[in-house]
């Protein structure tokens, strides 16, 4: 089986234009995946890299900052000729983001590299930095014509996460960019949707015959979608002060999940179609109000503990926090979706940060069979099947389901069948982005977020924002590390009769 990137086409010649490019992203998980397509014989001939950022480097030093980073960083073995070929094409350029001298640099840098200002070809540009930089770059990039597509050229931005702080904030900057770009410019990059295991999702339900038939209100009981951090802030501290579990996980990676679960089937793979459907799914979900946030809609935040036999601290004594934070480190939610096929499911989602393990999986719990069948037996309860889709790091897929077991009497026992990626598929070593910029590079946005997904993730969740911004909790810290988390988690599923699966 070959990797997925051997079975694409090259991209067309292009430039890619990386703003933040002296930034952790960029080393750690850019430089890898432009890499990791170089290997696989889909980056263009004509490629060209320009970092930009406000440090000052000659371009030798920049270049040689890449190549520290490809060592680091890699996901496979390097070939020093590809990376040396590679790492030729990288130039750097130093600038504010908000000065219009360095679109001006810019220009002029494509325009010698074009023969002329009409020949200056596909420009992809990257926005690796801090949100707060995002509207500018888009603005000074349209002032000095380098979003203007002529002829059969194309300009493309993709802008990273987090997109918005809320709903409003969200909705401004969908503005300030359609203000100056086409919508099939603008390229919302969420990396979880890089996954092999997501995107196997859509084939796992929709190439299957057997699974869509169940797919519905009528057999299934609920869903359980877990995300479980077992780091803390680590160097975050400023950043995730600002945002906590809630903003930075739930309306962008774990709503994607939820999409991709209770979605109809769209028409075709065609992006608009698919992001179409998926859009509908979050409009669907019952809206939540200041009543229904105090119970369908847990907070913690973790206290010292133990985790992996080591002691840690809490995250009001991690670097950069303040001692009497108010931030939460876990959130959990109980959705429900009002349509036809998920009417009476509720969806229940979790997030946290130093948790027992480290997994990202979604758990389809089936009805129970009635026991009435085993009335003349002494079968006093049949366990219910359950499907688990595991996301990281664990990728696979497991069904479990009851089987009698050996011996003289009708005993019931829950057994499972266990699929793993690794056993059946060789893949490539991947940092999750490569197919990503590859996808940005082709035009193809099935895997991006449109403005309106990313405006209907908020919605969801700005009331919950705002009930947490009005009601200070009184309780932080409220679970240890290393435990499951807090307890009023375990609550929010024991009231419907229910319970997490284990972490």
């Amino acid at each position: 089986m070959t990797s997925l990137f051997k079975t694409g086409r090259q991209a067309d010649p292009c430039t890619m234009v990386i703003f933040g490019a002296s930034g952790d992203l960029t080393k750690r998980l850019l430089v890898p995946a432009l890499y990791n397509l170089k290997h696989a014989g889909l980056l263009p001939e004509g490629f060209r890299l320009i970092g930009v950022a406000r440090s000052e480097h000659p371009n030798e030093e920049f270049r040689e900052d890449f190549t520290k980073a490809i060592k680091d960083f890699a996901t496979t073995d390097v070939d020093m000729n590809e990376w040396d070929d590679l790492v030729s094409r990288v130039s750097y350029q130093s600038g504010a983001f908000d000065d219009p001298a360095t679109y001006q640099a810019l220009l002029d840098d494509l325009t010698a590299a074009g023969g002329g200002p009409d020949s200056i070809g596909n420009c992809l540009f990257y926005l690796a930095t801090a949100p707060d930089f995002f509207s500018t770059i888009v603005e000074r990039l349209a002032a000095s014509g380098l979003t203007r597509e002529q002829g059969e050229t194309w300009r493309r931005v993709i802008v990273e996460k987090p997109f918005g702080h809320d709903l409003a904030s969200a909705r401004a900057l969908n503005a300030d960019l359609q203000a100056v770009l086409a919508e099939r410019q603008i390229y919302r990059i969420d990396h979880y949707l890089g996954k092999e295991t997501v995107q196997n999702i859509m084939v796992f339900r929709f190439a299957n015959g057997i699974f869509e038939p169940l797919w519905n209100r009528d057999h299934i009981d609920h869903v359980q979608i877990t995300v479980a951090e077992t780091v803390g802030v680590e160097t975050r501290g400023d950043f995730y002060e600002k945002t906590g579990a809630l903003r930075d996980m739930i309306p962008n990676h774990m709503f994607q999940l939820l999409s991709f679960i209770g979605m109809e089937a769209p028409t075709s793979f065609a992006a608009d179609a698919l992001r179409s459907e998926k859009v509908k799914v979050l409009d669907s979900v019952r809206p939540l109000d200041a009543a229904s946030v105090l119970t369908d809609a847990v907070r913690g935040q973790y206290g010292a503990g133990v985790l992996n036999e080591k002691p840690v601290w809490a995250y009001r004594a991690e670097p950069k926090i303040a001692a009497d934070s108010m931030t939460e480190t876990y959130a959990a939610l109980k959705l429900n979706i009002d349509n036809w096929r998920w009417a009476g499911v509720p969806f229940y989602m979790r997030t946290g940060k130093r948790l027992p393990r480290r997994m990202s999986e979604i758990a389809i719990q089936f009805k129970r069979a009635p026991i009435a069948v085993f009335r003349d037996t002494p079968v006093e309860d049949v366990g219910s099947n359950l499907l688990v889709i595991r996301i990281q790091p664990d990728e696979g897929v497991s069904l479990q389901f009851g089987a009698k077991i050996p011996g003289t009497a009708l005993d019931i026992g829950n057994v499972k069948m266990n699929f793993q990626y690794k056993d059946y598929f060789q893949s490539a070593p991947s940092t999750g982005y490569e197919t990503l910029i590859y996808d940005a590079m082709i035009g193809d946005a099935t895997l991006f977020q449109r403005a309106d997904n990313v405006e209907a993730g908020w919605k969801v969740v700005q009331p919950v924002l705002d009930a947490w911004a009005n009601r200070r909790p009184r309780d932080f810290p409220n679970y240890e590390a290393g435990t499951q988390g807090p307890r009023q988690s375990d609550e929010l599923l024991a009231r419907d009769g229910r319970v997490w699966r284990k972490i």
